[in-house]
């Protein structure tokens, strides 16, 4: 079984970790957490004001704006393990990737893109997010929803969104462009792409995925390809549901 860098795609994992977390009552999502001021929530909504790279350097106020961290998934990994005694790989392994028969996939070094996965892996990991049984729906309905409303940000690669909607740990789609997902995703679609040529999305209008896993890292190159890609998938899952509707009619 083929194990591929995720890259920035590690990100909903350790998302769902904390969601979990919060619902064995191990952390709260309005727990102090990260620089002063900043909650768990704002960490994982890229709301702290932390830096990108450097969990020392805070460039804004909470709340303040949507400032992308992958130091502030650091410092929420951080959190979890101070909150539950566990190291946080071995938190994640044990919350997500063995409830859910992750078997291959490991996290080596930062909470923010440090981890790996299969493709079987990943399918697992996005039927959970499409119909979940691990996660209370409702944790995830607020996970989807989005957080800090109104902030404005950056989406690497594809520049300044004004305002650029997030939950707690997935990005979402809302009326962004450009973006990786197609012009026939919904509002709702929510999910990751990675540095490493990777992406997930979910679009729950439809109960359907998209996971891409490359050796080839993210550039001009998935541009355009990953928007045509995911507008088929779109078109074709569509096209499956009005015809299921249609026999069960």
């Amino acid at each position: 079984t083929r194990v591929y860098r995720l890259a920035s795609v590690t990100k909903p994992l350790v998302a769902m970790a904390a969601l979990l977390a919060v619902e064995e009552e191990a952390i709260g999502l309005d727990d102090t957490a990260g620089p002063e001021g900043s909650t768990v929530r704002h960490l994982l909504a890229h709301a702290s004001g932390l830096d990108f790279a450097d969990r020392d350097k805070v460039r804004a106020e909470p709340g303040e704006r949507r400032i992308y961290s992958s130091a502030g998934f650091e410092v929420l990994a951080d959190h979890i393990a101070d909150a539950t005694g566990i190291a946080f790989g071995d938190y994640l392994h044990e919350a997500v990737c063995l409830p859910l028969g992750m078997e291959s996939t490991t996290l080596e070094g930062s909470a923010g893109h440090g981890a790996s996965a299969s493709l079987a892996d990943l399918i697992a990991f996005a039927r959970e997010l499409v119909a979940p049984r691990l996660l209370a729906p409702e944790t995830l309905e607020e996970a989807v929803t989005e957080q800090f409303r109104g902030l404005d940000g950056i989406v690497p690669g594809y520049g300044m969104h004004k305002p650029c909607p997030w939950g707690l740990g997935f990005e979402l789609r809302d009326a962004k462009h450009p973006h990786w997902t197609g012009q026939h995703n919904s509002p709702a679609t929510f999910g990751h792409f990675g540095q490493s040529g990777t992406l997930l999305w979910v679009e729950p209008e439809i109960s359907t995925a998209l996971i891409v896993l490359t050796d080839r890292d993210f550039g001009d190159w998935a541009k355009p390809l990953w928007p045509e890609l995911s507008d088929r998938v779109v078109d074709a899952a569509t096209r499956r549901s009005r015809e299921e509707d249609s026999l069960g009619g």
